[in-house]
C-alpha cells in the first residue's frame, strides 16, 4: 500500500462522514502507484443532488475537526450537485449522484489499483449490540 499515514487518516475520516450521511457504495482506492498527484480516491454515491451536497458538507466539516485540520485546496461541481470533487492533495474525494457513479464507473477505471478496506463504524456497533443471531 502506497498511501501515506495522513492520506489514510483523511480517507477514513471522510468515508465515515459520508457513511454517517447515508452515502452508498463507499470505496477507497489506493492510486499512489498510478498517480503522482494524490495517494487515494474516495468514491461515494447518493440518490439525489441534495444528499450529494449534504455528504460533501459533512466530509468538509469532519476533516476540519481533525487534530491537523484539513481544508480542500479545490472544490468543483457543487453548483450542479451531481458530482462534487474535493481535492485534499493526499486524497481526492468524489461524491457522485448514483447515475453519474454508474455511468462514469471510476471504480472500474481504477480496478487495477488496490482498495483500502472501510467498514462503517455504525454497522459494526449495530452488529455488536445485536449479539449472536437466534439459533446459534
Amino acid at each position: 500500500m502506497t498511501v501515506s499515514e495522513r492520506a489514510h487518516e483523511l480517507a477514513m475520516a471522510a468515508a465515515q462522514a459520508a457513511a454517517d450521511k447515508k452515502a452508498q457504495d463507499i470505496v477507497i482506492i489506493d492510486v499512489g502507484d498510478q498517480l503522482a498527484i494524490t495517494d487515494a480516491f474516495l468514491l461515494a454515491a447518493a440518490p439525489n443532488e441534495r444528499q450529494v451536497l449534504a455528504i460533501v458538507d459533512a466530509i468538509e466539516e469532519r476533516l476540519l475537526e481533525l487534530p491537523e485540520k484539513a481544508k480542500p485546496v479545490r472544490r468543483e461541481g457543487e453548483r450542479g450537485g451531481r458530482w462534487v470533487l474535493l481535492d485534499y492533495i493526499d486524497v481526492v474525494v468524489h461524491v457522485q449522484h448514483t447515475e453519474e457513479r454508474e455511468f462514469y464507473a471510476l471504480d472500474r477505471l481504477w480496478k487495477d489499483c488496490p482498495q483500502i478496506p472501510f467498514v462503517d463504524r455504525d454497522l459494526v456497533e449495530a452488529e455488536a449490540s445485536a449479539g449472536p443471531a437466534a439459533g446459534e
